[in-house]
């Protein structure tokens, strides 16, 4: 299912909390800092926060700027972004500054928390249910499919942060460290004990901003069943680049391909037609590149922009099998392989049966054929 950009946005203290348990919101950020959170609101389609962080904060989530308002509207986009809040009981403070400050509301909830919501907020807010139970993948369809939104900022609580990274639904987490100690059990921390996916996230940015540090991070770990994570999207748009620097043929695809571990480290990468063969794929050159004995090669995750192949008259064996060979018990792709070249070209079936779980990702079908536009069908 596609679904919005999701960025994380939080400041702890030095030992990891939200807050303190005064009776006043403890003010982690520096004001420079609030300003670039307001800026970082003012790109954004939808802010999110969880019913938790409405009652314990009261917070209105504006872009303070008239500047930045003035340019989302001169862009054709609403003065405010969309707040949107979720809640499995619909037991929400009408009075909220939530409600009443601000462009759009939308109110995500239970079949059992609708009937409760739209008692207390009237048309306040629309008020979307998600069945019996509260469903993060189809909150974010339903945000990206029926509202629009491609980024989605998410500003707490640590309920919510916790869950999107657990499951694996988190581009990115922008975590700003507050020169200070809380030190109380009792105060709300930003993450909650469980499984989170395994190894390192990459730091992909640090900045110094007057007395605190922001650090960005990303998912590099590969998901490890039949739904996409954040982390499978980000090496697959890689994979998708990749063809990209494919030589152009009349009679092959552009493919590219990545070979990810499990712990998030890149293996391996290739391209169709790489170093002058006129006939290798991405997926051969990238295992190519490996020792077959490669103990992290089972555990790992290859990403091709196109369906690795089931048949191929250049080679002896194509490249579902190469897969197999290698022991990759995972493979995600973006782009179904058509009738081009080959009839009912089914490489996801054969990898299938051999035991390897293939996962499409069909949103991004249209960078994986860009190299390709010049191909029939």
């Amino acid at each position: 299912m596609p679904c919005p950009h999701v960025l994380l946005s939080a400041a702890v203290s030095l030992d990891g909390y939200l807050d303190d348990t005064g009776p006043e919101r403890l003010l982690l950020s520096s004001p420079a800092d609030f300003d670039r959170v307001d800026e970082v609101r003012a790109s954004v389609d939808a802010i999110l926060v969880g019913a938790g962080t409405i009652r314990a904060d009261n917070p209105r989530l504006l872009v303070n700027s008239p500047e930045r308002r003035a340019a989302r509207v001169a862009a054709g986009r609403a003065e405010y972004p969309l707040k949107v809040t979720v809640s499995g009981s619909g037991d929400l403070d009408p009075a909220a500054n939530f409600w009443h400050t601000g462009g759009e509301k939308l109110l995500y909830t239970t079949d059992a928390g609708a009937k409760r919501a739209r008692a207390l907020l009237g048309d306040t807010a629309d008020v979307v249910t998600l069945g019996a139970h509260l469903d993060w993948r189809a909150l974010l369809a339903h945000l990206h499919d029926a509202r629009g939104v491609r980024r989605l900022m998410v500003e707490g609580g640590g309920t919510v942060h916790t869950q999107l990274l657990q499951q694996g639904l988190a581009d990115e987490l922008q975590l700003v460290l507050a020169p200070l100690f809380v030190g109380d059990p009792a105060a709300p921390r930003l993450f909650g004990p469980g499984a989170y996916q395994g190894g390192r996230l990459r730091l992909t940015d640090t900045r110094r901003i007057e007395d605190v540090v922001l650090m960005r991070y990303e998912p590099t770990a590969p998901g490890t069943g039949p739904l996409e994570t954040a982390a499978d999207r980000h090496w697959l748009r890689t994979a998708c680049e990749l063809a990209a620097l494919c030589p152009p043929s009349d009679t092959a695809f552009s493919v590219g391909a990545v070979i990810v571990a499990a712990d998030g480290t890149e293996l391996a990468r290739g391209h169709s037609r790489e170093g002058g063969d006129p006939v290798v794929h991405a997926e051969e050159a990238a295992l190519a590149k490996l020792d077959p004995a490669d103990p992290r090669l089972p555990g790992a995750t290859v990403y091709s922009s196109l369906e690795p192949c089931a048949h191929r008259a250049s080679r002896p064996v194509p490249c579902a099998g190469l897969i197999l060979e290698a022991g990759v018990r995972r493979v995600v792709t973006a782009w179904r392989e058509p009738d081009t070249f080959v009839t009912a070209a089914d490489g996801a079936g054969v990898l299938a049966a051999g035991g390897v779980e293939v996962v499409t990702v069909p949103g991004y079908a249209a960078l994986a054929q860009r190299p390709n536009a010049h191909l029939p069908h």
